[in-house]
């Protein structure tokens, strides 16, 4: 009989295992190896999370979360604290790169972000309201976002994982472990509505920044204004989507671009608001030659704009 009973008693955990889907075991399986990489960086007056994408010590992080500071402190994993020093910031996609003294951390894989799906999971794991590696799971709800309220050029990640504050900077996840977004941002009031830089675009900033200490972009040199279907309707504008040119300067100025155009497209990329164009030419580097598509009255033209540079 104790024989039997022992027989049992070892058979429980296997049996228990059995029974979890095979969702679960990927998300336990993500969580192991996951969380190790995934830090807390805080300064005087804010916390977040940051996941380590290099074993010396690089982290990537969001700009909100770093702020002003240049030294931060990053707690691991394994409950050692670091001073962390601020490399560089990108504030128009909200992203930061810290560097830590330390070697063979365990880092997290990157994924690439524009082979994402929509519908495929996606997992969360930071810090939020201090509760440490705290793991979340959902869905990619929708990629290339650029929702009103959120000041970010980046296209960004939706996901239904849940987020919350604490979570910033720390990783969005897919089912094999790899990062394929770094949290940035929820939706005041919204269930279920949570944004994260694509990770293209993070380590975009982090090889400029660990290259050079600075992110240079191109500049076309217009200030816009977007353009809806409502505002269109109502002023009976040319076009339904797309922004006007409030101010014009450099390049645009030179290429013949003026005040009131509407610029529609980029290279054939249709530009629906600032922060698309912005995405649009965040692919550019400085000095590019790009078509520029605008309507002025009642006429549709192309203008050929080389960029300069803005860092």
């Amino acid at each position: 009989m104790k024989r039997f009973l022992l027989v049992l008693l070892l058979l429980v955990p296997r049996l228990d295992a059995q029974q979890r889907s095979s969702e679960e075991e990927t998300i336990i399986r993500v969580a192991r190896t996951a969380t190790p990489t995934v830090v807390s960086v805080s300064r005087r007056g804010g916390s977040g999370s940051g996941v380590i994408v290099r074993p010396n010590g690089i982290i990537i992080t969001n700009a909100h979360v770093v702020g002003s500071a240049r030294n931060v402190e990053v707690r691991t994993a394994d409950g050692r604290t670091f001073n962390g020093t601020v490399l560089g910031t990108d504030t128009d996609v909200d992203t930061a790169i810290v560097r830590i003294a330390a070697t063979n951390l365990p880092a997290a894989p990157l994924a690439d972000s524009d082979r994402l799906e929509v519908g495929q999971l996606a997992i969360a794991i930071g810090n939020p309201l201090g509760l440490e590696r705290t793991v979340t799971r959902g869905v990619v709800s929708a990629i290339n976002r650029d929702p009103r309220g959120v000041d970010i050029a980046a296209g960004l990640i939706q996901t239904d994982a849940a987020i919350n504050p604490g979570n910033s900077g720390g990783p969005l996840l897919d089912s094999s472990g790899r990062v394929i977004g770094i949290n940035t941002a929820i939706l005041a009031g919204a269930t279920g509505l949570g944004f994260a830089i694509p990770i293209n675009v993070a380590v975009d900033v982090m090889e400029q920044i660990v290259a050079t200490g600075r992110v240079s972009r191109a500049y076309l040199g217009v200030g816009t204004r977007d353009i809806t279907p409502e505002i269109a309707r109502y002023f009976r504008l040319p076009i339904e989507e797309g922004v006007v040119v409030l101010q014009v300067s450099g390049p645009a100025a030179r290429a013949g671009i003026a005040v009131e155009d509407f610029i529609v497209s980029i290279d054939n990329q249709k530009v629906e608001s600032t922060t698309g164009m912005q995405r649009i030419l965040r692919t550019k580097r400085p000095n590019d030659t790009v078509s520029v598509e605008i309507v002025r009255g009642t006429t549709r033209r192309r203008v050929n704009v080389r960029l300069g540079e803005r860092s």
